[in-house]
């Protein structure tokens, strides 16, 4: 299996997560106004921190990859296939806190 493969399923599976969060909540737009800047927020300190510490551990040797299994695309030397997990986990991780959350809790907390 190719790393855009792999990287693609982890993302098609935080998304439907994501999906199902959002269409279970009473008030949808509440959650995603009160919720889409932390996450932003984060989004881009998780990228910018993958960027750094991906292109050090594929510099000092301590990651390589099959040429013929990512897709050729790359942020400095980390393939772009590297940057789904994190944006994966930003999906994730809040669409969890929410589905799991009890029932009658308040969304924003």
């Amino acid at each position: 299996m190719s790393y855009t493969l792999l990287s693609l399923v982890f993302l098609v599976i935080s998304a439907v997560v994501l999906v199902s969060a959002v269409a279970r909540q009473r008030s949808p737009r509440a959650l995603l106004r009160h919720w889409w800047m932390p996450v932003a927020i984060a989004g881009v300190m998780v990228i910018a921190l993958t960027a750094v510490f991906d292109n050090i551990m594929i510099g000092v040797g301590l990651i390589a990859y099959d040429p013929h299994s990512i897709s050729g695309l790359s942020i400095g030397l980390a393939p772009v296939e590297d940057f789904a997990y994190p944006l994966a986990g930003l999906m994730l991780l809040p669409s969890l806190w929410v589905l799991l959350r009890k029932r009658g809790t308040d969304a924003r907390r």
